[in-house]
């Protein structure tokens, strides 16, 4: 198996996904490009000691950028959307 850390690089945390955490405990997180479902269900699982009941992934492609007549490409990235338990919470910035 992979390393956890090479799996799961951040939490995403936006406007909808703070919704998504408040309305259905559902949080977001950028993954490495070649991770599945099985893989990032373990290692949330690993890190943060909870039970997952579902993963639901997007891969999102990167904009493409222009500066004068050099046109570039942001990178492609994958997000994972977790569904936790009715009773279960990953606080990352509570209080803040």
């Amino acid at each position: 198996m992979k390393n956890v850390y090479n799996i799961i690089k951040t939490p995403y945390i936006t406007e909808k996904s703070n919704i998504q955490k408040e309305k259905d405990n559902k949080i977001s997180f950028k993954v490495s490009k070649d991770a599945n479902k099985i893989e990032i269900k373990k290692a949330i699982e690993q890190l943060f000691k909870i039970k997952i009941l579902k993963v639901n992934i997007v891969k999102i492609k990167g904009k493409v950028k222009r500066v004068g007549h050099n046109v570039g490409k942001k990178p492609d990235w994958k997000k994972a959307i977790v569904t936790l338990k009715k009773d279960d919470q990953i606080d990352f910035l509570e209080g803040v």
